[in-house]
């Protein structure tokens, strides 16, 4: 697994649903979130997680806004993923080995330069595809 580092030109604000437990809720928040979704415009998909109030890791499927304020119109969370410098390692067919993202975001937290106050990052780039991020200081 290489590591790179990734630029993030701009802010993106996200429209998010938490799953109900990590990982098992994982897939059906990402269902939800889809079937909200449906008809409404090529958007990108993303997840976030990060450890929240000593209660285990805390998981979001999330998509990105069309129009400012969507999140809450549909009745949900938002959140923003801030420009700056972030590490990452993309993993092709990640459908075939998922315990490779996991894998991926362990060794992506071992990096000094990772922001505390950070979070992981999946950006869905295809079917196939995503990229695993975490933001740097």
């Amino acid at each position: 697994m290489g590591t790179s580092i990734v630029s993030i030109d701009k802010d993106t604000r996200l429209i998010c649903i938490q799953a109900s437990s990590f990982p098992e809720g994982v897939q059906a928040a990402h269902e939800q979130l889809h079937a909200l979704l449906q008809g409404s415009g090529q958007r990108r998909f993303y997840g976030l997680s990060r450890p929240e109030g000593g209660g285990g890791i805390v998981y979001k499927a999330a998509a990105e806004e069309l129009h400012e304020g969507e999140a809450e119109q549909l009745g949900c969370e938002s959140f923003t993923i801030k420009k700056g410098q972030f590490s990452m390692i993309a993993i092709h067919d990640y459908m075939k080995h998922i315990e490779s993202i996991g894998q991926a975001f362990t060794e992506l937290l071992k990096d000094p330069r990772i922001d505390p106050q950070g979070y992981c990052l999946e950006w869905y780039i295809s079917d196939k595809d995503v990229q695993c991020m975490v933001p740097l200081k």
